[in-house]
């Protein structure tokens, strides 16, 4: 059975103020599930059962829903793909309790994959802690590219976006326990938004819904986030080729390091009227420095 974005609990709900009643009522979470992305080369399954000839590059914890769609972005962001083109089907397991948490991606004829190049660039990526310097030349490079974009956005554009992004979280609002990310025109319209439990989730989904309707690179598009700015979304977010990156909270130091390097516009506590520009403070046009 396919899992769903929600599960239903009863649960026991306490009140200090009053009398301190204790009470028995429903509550709506949201659902979280493994899922494991496998890939496989076209060729390799002349007379093999994908099952048994893809290989398992990722498990991560989401939340059920647009699996195809984060199953690509995921293989983007990573580098191992470089377009739609290089995709010949995403497939669920066709078997077993967790066939609907595993997704298998068959690369095109002609696809190259590694998974022991892959394997070190997670090695790489990961190892942030280490050298700040070395973390940005590890996804630097063409599966990265400085962005070139001549996007000018009105600081009251940029505004507009989380609540306009709120507004489009349709599970949040049942269970408020879900991350999300928007993809927004120069104009501040919103083009679509992903959810998911984990904010590298929402964004994965988000560049696969992108990427598997032809729409990248973004250009002059802009993302926004629900939450903080990490590393990890920004390289994201700059593999997509987003000219502005926005969170409604604080970027990190070596998000910023990224961004810069990307050239990235990027913008954190955006709350209200007000908000910060770390790094690309051209593309906000008629900005008042003070």
């Amino acid at each position: 059975m396919r899992p769903g974005s929600t599960v239903r609990l009863q649960v026991e709900h306490v009140s200090v103020s009053g009398d301190g009643a204790r009470c028995a009522r429903t509550d709506v979470l949201a659902t979280e599930e493994p899922l494991e992305i496998r890939v496989a080369v076209a060729e390799d399954l002349r007379g093999a059962r994908l099952d048994d000839a893809a290989t398992p590059v990722s498990v991560t914890m989401r939340t059920p829903g647009a699996d195809f769609e984060l199953a690509a972005g995921f293989l983007y962001g990573e580098g191992v793909i470089g377009g739609a083109e290089e995709i010949a089907s995403i497939r669920y397991c066709t078997e077993g309790e967790q066939q609907y948490n595993v997704v298998s991606v068959v690369l095109a004829p002609g696809a190259r994959f590694d998974p022991e190049a892959l394997r070190r660039n997670f090695y790489q990526t990961s190892s942030c802690g280490v050298c700040g310097k070395a973390s940005i030349e590890a996804v630097m490079g063409p599966a990265c590219a400085r962005i070139d974009s001549t996007l000018s956005v009105s600081p009251e554009t940029i505004t507009r976006m989380p609540e306009q992004l709120r507004a489009a979280q349709a599970v949040f609002e049942r269970t408020g326990g879900l991350h999300a990310a928007g993809l927004f025109t120069a104009e501040g319209e919103l083009i679509r938004a992903r959810e998911d439990v984990g904010r590298h989730n929402a964004m994965d989904k988000l560049v696969g819904a992108s990427l598997l309707e032809g729409e990248l690179p973004w250009g002059a598009r802009m993302v926004m986030v629900s939450g903080r700015l990490s590393f990890e979304l920004v390289q994201k977010a700059a593999r997509a080729g987003a000219a502005l990156l926005a969170g409604v909270s604080a970027p990190s130091s070596l998000a910023v390091e990224l961004a810069e390097a990307c050239g990235m516009t990027l913008c954190g506590f955006v709350r209200g009227e007000r908000f910060n520009v770390y790094v690309g403070g051209a593309r906000i046009a008629s900005a008042v420095h003070r």
